[in-house]
């Protein structure tokens, strides 16, 4: 298990590395082939207060005066060693930029991750241990699925800032604001993980040892406690991980409807005011996230669950099944 799982681990790791340079190189070739010249429109507009020197200084940091394929090179050489460039709007370094805001966007993702957890499991603990209303409980995934967060969002703001009086607008980096905005970002989040956290309880209550179990007088929360929760979340682990696409790009929406300053406030400035370092930049880290995430996920999984299968081990037993 061990040499396979280091093969495994090797590889998983290279196809992250190549997904990433990949996806940074897409950008970069998106962004080069959009209508409007960066010198024209940005760094010679005279609300940037630009001089000539300065102008021609970033021209050739860029190397926007050469073939796509050399600002390329150079923009992935800078981009391996963590030099993200200055902005063509404030000419202030890009990393400095995007940390200001980072930790806001961070903090609202990972809370709406835990709501999302929670009301999840919630969900799912219900449809298994409740004696009655287990087709309503089921039904409320895909609720969840159907409306948008920004609807949500719209609704918390109006009721529960509005009418109740328990958050102000105003303050919308306050723990409660956060916390309601993380409700509303988590709320579709959860669909997902109810509805595998459902089909994997549902699965392994029909197995024998929950019949044995059952048999024995073992109540359902118990059952569920004792037996059926642990095997059942471990499929959760990878939906997690590609959920969080979903919470980035969700977030950028919450952000705005409850006014915060995070990356989604910084990708708005950068599409309006043409900083395509900044937007490029935001992007990439983005790519690096959802990979990250998504290649932790699949290095625990086997760890977690034994009957997962690696590399020489996988290999045999695909043969077997062949045979």
């Amino acid at each position: 298990m061990s040499g396979g799982y280091g093969r495994y681990a090797a590889g998983r790791v290279a196809q992250a590395a190549v997904v990433v340079l990949l996806a940074y190189a897409f950008t970069f070739v998106v962004i080069s082939v959009l209508p409007g010249d960066p010198v024209t429109s940005t760094l010679r507009d005279p609300q940037n207060g630009f001089t000539e020197e300065e102008i021609a200084a970033i021209v050739a940091y860029y190397g926007l005066d050469r073939p796509v394929h050399e600002q390329l090179w150079e923009s992935l050489t800078r981009f391996l060693v963590g030099d993200f460039g200055v902005s063509l709007r404030s000419g202030l370094p890009v990393a400095d930029l995007v940390g200001e805001v980072l930790w806001s966007t961070v903090v609202l993702a990972l809370s709406a991750l835990v709501v999302a957890l929670v009301l999840a499991f919630a969900v799912a603990a219900g449809v298994r241990c409740l004696p009655r209303g287990q087709g309503v409980l089921r039904a409320f995934p895909s609720l969840f699925l159907s409306v948008p967060n920004f609807v949500i969002g719209l609704l918390l703001i109006n009721v529960f800032a509005f009418q109740l009086g328990l958050f102000r607008v105003i303050d919308s980096e306050g723990p409660t604001a956060t916390l309601f905005a993380a409700i509303a970002l988590g709320i579709p989040v959860s669909a997902q993980v109810a509805e595998v956290l459902i089909a994997n309880l549902d699965h392994e209550s029909d197995q024998e040892y929950a019949a044995v179990a059952r048999s024995r007088g073992l109540g359902r929360t118990a059952l569920l406690l004792r037996h059926l929760l642990k095997p059942s979340s471990l499929p959760v682990v990878t939906v997690v991980a590609l959920t969080v696409g979903e919470l980035l790009g969700g977030a950028v929406i919450t952000e705005k409807i409850f006014g915060r300053t995070g990356v989604g406030s910084l990708v708005e400035r950068s599409v309006t005011t043409q900083d395509l370092p900044v937007l490029q930049a935001v992007v990439a880290l983005a790519a690096v996230v959802f990979v990250v995430v998504n290649l932790v996920a699949d290095l625990v999984h086997p760890l977690l669950d034994p009957r997962v299968r690696v590399g020489a081990a996988a290999a045999r037993e695909r043969a077997g099944v062949a045979r």
